[in-house]
């Protein structure tokens, strides 16, 4: 029952978006229900945020590849690029 649980939560919910709280308040309810005990509820509490978290950071992941790409198809200059112009510029004034 409890991994037919994190699963739906998981999927349903989309756990990267989902609060402690909001993951604690659900368990709480699921433990009313008599579908988690009480032993059990800190448990999936504690996977439940884990598995959040881990969503979030792969999804920021994912996000910045995402901009980086569309950046680089742009060809919009990133801040190294902006950075070693400036470093040469600085460079090319010293010379003189």
């Amino acid at each position: 029952m409890k991994d037919l649980i994190s699963k739906g939560l998981a999927l349903g919910l989309g756990l990267a978006v989902v609060s402690k709280e909001q993951i604690e308040k659900l368990v709480d309810e699921l433990v009313k229900k008599g579908e988690v005990s009480t032993s059990e509820s800190k448990e999936l509490v504690r996977e439940l945020f884990e598995k959040g978290e881990a969503e979030k950071k792969e999804m920021n992941s994912r996000i910045h590849e995402q901009v980086e790409k569309l950046l680089k198809d742009l060809n919009i200059p990133t801040k190294a690029d902006l950075e070693r112009l400036e470093q040469r510029i600085q460079e090319l004034e010293n010379k003189e």
